[in-house]
């Protein structure tokens, strides 16, 4: 459980327009993550791209982020494929290459029924030999885990975490009491959403998976360090602060913010993968003071 606790940072991966990584901007990523103290780093996540990246494009970014990382910080690497043998080879893969832990979506182009989703994680789950996080992503997948599945896969071996989306109704605490209430006691619940993740923490989260603590992991490591303490006022001071960008988020997405947030850093030269176009000049104007709280 230990592994899929704390903050959780979601660094991007960088490429330029002919779609090849720049190691050295990689290593620079990680290397301010790692210094700041975070608890993980969720390498090829939503936010690094992974859906945008062909298999041997993961496999060389794990590789560089693994050499750069050397075992201080422990890497959790998203394996999400669209078939299941992808994804076995993935994360077959990032076990040789070092990685910690395993993050695993549902990926599909035809809706997956709860049986086929329960036989790929098992699958998948096998070959990584490695803890292995649910991540539960009904935005992008279209597929949300029930309940009764999540209990279901928590029975299997190195299935040890769920990454859950924001409850609808706000009701935190509520939904992970009903989570603990049918999976073991060690499975990790976690939350992803960082506008949601100050009453995640204080409602009792696990872990905080964050897209800006890719670039901004300080301020997120303090965030998530007073709601671990139950100090809800800092807390809520440091969300407040937060709180411009978390509109941005919800309004372009966190994936498009964050590469106008790596531009606004000085960490030019990268762009989302193509069809998704960088934010016009005005709304990079907004991220940019929306970033003044922490320059």
């Amino acid at each position: 459980m230990t592994l899929f606790t704390g903050l959780s940072a979601f660094p991007l991966t960088p490429t330029d327009d002919d779609r090849e990584l720049n190691p050295e901007l990689l290593q620079h990523f990680l290397e301010r993550i790692v210094a700041a103290g975070v608890d993980s780093i969720g390498l090829l996540g939503s936010t690094g791209g992974y859906a945008y990246l062909t298999p041997e494009e993961r496999k060389r970014t794990l590789r560089t982020a693994a050499e750069c990382v050397a075992g201080r910080t422990p890497l959790i690497v998203g394996v999400g494929a669209l078939t299941t043998d992808v994804a076995v080879d993935l994360a077959r893969d990032a076990r040789k290459a070092g990685a910690e832990g395993l993050l695993l979506a549902p990926v599909s182009y035809q809706p997956l029924t709860d049986e086929e989703v329960f036989r790929h994680f098992e699958a998948v789950a096998a070959a990584g030999e490695l803890p292995l996080c649910i991540y539960d992503n009904p935005g992008t997948t279209k597929f949300t885990f029930s309940p009764e599945l999540i209990s279901r896969l928590a029975e299997l071996p190195n299935v040890t975490a769920v990454k859950m989306p924001l409850p609808a109704d706000g009701d935190y605490a509520g939904e992970v009491q009903r989570l603990r209430a049918v999976t073991p006691e060690d499975f990790a619940i976690g939350y992803s959403g960082d506008w949601g993740a100050k009453d995640a923490l204080l409602a009792g989260g696990a872990c905080w998976y964050s897209v800006v603590a890719g670039l901004l992991p300080e301020p997120a490591l303090a965030l998530t360090r007073a709601a671990q303490a139950g100090n809800a006022a800092e807390a809520e001071r440091i969300d407040h602060a937060f709180a411009p960008l978390w509109a941005l988020f919800r309004e372009f997405g966190s994936f498009r913010v964050m590469f106008a947030i790596a531009e606004s850093l000085g960490f030019g030269g990268i762009t989302p993968p193509r069809p998704i176009l960088p934010l016009d000049q005005a709304c990079r104007g907004r991220v940019e003071v929306a970033l003044r709280p922490f320059l």
